[in-house]
């Protein structure tokens, strides 16, 4: 018999009445099951996080940062058993797995760091003006309250980490709720979290099923949301909590600009090499996967070849198997989505160059030109392992067609002219610009969000700690300055 994975509330293991099965979408397999909270048990977590917010957001900044420098070492130590884990109920190859358990070590360790300099108050002479004479403002951030962390499939540890370590840094208590499909890794890091010493009811993982999300979201001890997920989910949150603060990572439809000065053979292939490999690692399901190559016409001809090269050249299946690089999406009616919208853009005129194929939940790597703007897959985000390559006559032309998608995440620029590069920072309605690479580029000590649709707020984690916090003000009077 499969053991049931227990989930953490207020810092214990404890299970459920009910289970559901975590299964692996390259075969199907079991790979277990999952304690389903009561109604009970999420009222019990929730209280408890709100009942301890005051002792958690005083408790002294070592504690909070030996805490997260704990389960950074654990993580560390854990690699390959969560790479595994993470390989076997997301479909991730364990090559990208075993760099994501990499990043949320990371993660953590930034997070202990910032706890420890985080807060030191800034203090402002208000004897600028007579009416201020003899005091001083010593500004500080506090918590806001507890925060409900939205994670989803695509990295289930890393971005559960991203929910959790800030959170943690500044003191405010945080229940966790893993995505459905991928819930095994945000419970690894309750055990991991268990290990510290941080107060009982400050930390909760709870497998809350989606259709019961709602609830949790109207909840008023819950001030804070932090959602990673779609376009449509994320602002129909917002949209039903207008009062709360929410952070809102939603999706993007990246895109790769090719200029006319990257034009020599090495430039072409690195390009052409990143496009492939950022258009479909994690099979193509990241926010910031490349999905739209616009190359100039003067490099045009010379990259699609190498595109479609390296494209063909990525190593499809075993997600176990460390030589592969492209497994399978998270499920089988992921890929059938992916191919109605690859068929609807053929049947609308776009030419396939290669891919096109799906067998079960996995889907070839696609790369299409002359797509037509209105079809859904110019328009929305693929979540596949789909790329799409268009022709334009030079930068401005270039830069107008990244801007013209109602998302706005990150962008990349292939360009040596520093010129350009601040020209595309300035002119492109995204939250990244990343010159000489692919906009899949995330360091996760570095500002990361949207514009447009692809959502609000930043995280990364010193701006996730700020959106969790707000400033508060003391005025100390009659002081001799």
């Amino acid at each position: 018999m499969t053991s049931i994975h227990a989930f953490w509330l207020a810092g214990r293991q404890v299970t459920g009445e009910d289970t559901f099965d975590v299964t692996s979408p390259w075969d199907g397999r079991l790979v277990g099951k999952v304690g389903v909270p009561t109604d009970a048990q999420v009222e019990e977590a929730v209280a408890a996080a709100y009942a301890v917010r005051d002792e958690f957001a005083a408790t002294p900044a070592h504690v909070r940062a030996a805490a997260l420098d704990h389960v950074s070492k654990r993580l560390v130590e854990r690699t390959e058993e969560i790479a595994q884990l993470i390989s076997a109920e997301n479909g991730k190859p364990v090559k990208w797995a075993r760099g994501e358990v990499g990043r949320a070590v990371s993660v953590f360790r930034f997070a202990a760091e910032e706890a420890r300099r985080f807060n030191g108050g800034e203090a402002q002479r208000l004897d600028t003006d007579a009416g201020g004479q003899g005091r001083l403002a010593l500004t500080r951030r506090f918590p806001k309250g507890v925060v409900l962390g939205i994670a989803p499939f695509n990295f289930p540890l890393n971005l559960c980490a991203h929910k959790v370590a800030p959170a943690i840094a500044v003191g405010a208590p945080i229940i966790l709720k893993p995505a459905p499909a991928t819930p095994l890794s945000g419970l690894v890091l309750g055990e991991l979290l268990a290990e510290t010493e941080l107060p009982a009811g400050s930390w909760s993982v709870l497998p809350v099923p989606n259709d019961r999300m709602p609830a949790l979201v109207q909840d008023e001890r819950l001030p804070v949301i932090s959602f990673t997920g779609s376009d449509k989910v994320g602002y129909a949150i917002m949209d039903s909590v207008p009062r709360k603060h929410c952070t809102l990572e939603l999706g993007g439809n990246g895109a790769a600009v090719v200029l006319a000065d990257f034009a020599s053979d090495a430039d072409l292939d690195w390009a052409a090499t990143r496009i492939a490999t950022f258009s479909n690692y994690q099979g193509g399901q990241s926010c910031i996967s490349v999905q739209r190559v616009i190359a100039d016409a003067a490099v045009y001809d010379r990259l699609l070849p190498r595109i479609v090269a390296a494209v063909e050249a990525q190593v499809t299946g075993d997600p176990s198997d460390a030589k592969t690089d492209v497994g399978p999406l998270v499920s089988e009616d992921a890929a059938k989505r992916v191919e109605s919208w690859v068929k609807e853009a053929v049947e609308a005129g776009a030419q396939l160059l290669t891919g096109g194929d799906r067998d079960g939940a996995s889907y070839a790597p696609t790369v299409l030109t002359d797509v037509p703007a209105d079809v859904t897959l110019a328009c929305e985000e693929v979540f596949g392992p789909v790329l799409t390559v268009q022709k334009v006559d030079g930068e401005a032309a270039a830069f107008a067609a990244v801007n013209d998608s109602k998302y706005g995440l990150q962008a990349g620029v292939f360009t040596h002219d520093l010129q350009v590069a601040f020209r595309a920072h300035r002119a492109l309605e995204v939250g990244g610009v990343v010159i000489g690479d692919v906009p899949s580029y995330r360091a996760d000590q570095m500002p990361y969000g949207g514009a447009k649709q692809s959502g609000v707020g930043r995280e990364g984690v010193r701006f996730a700690m700020e959106d969790y916090t707000y400033e508060r003000v003391l005025v100390l009077t009659g002081l001799a300055l």
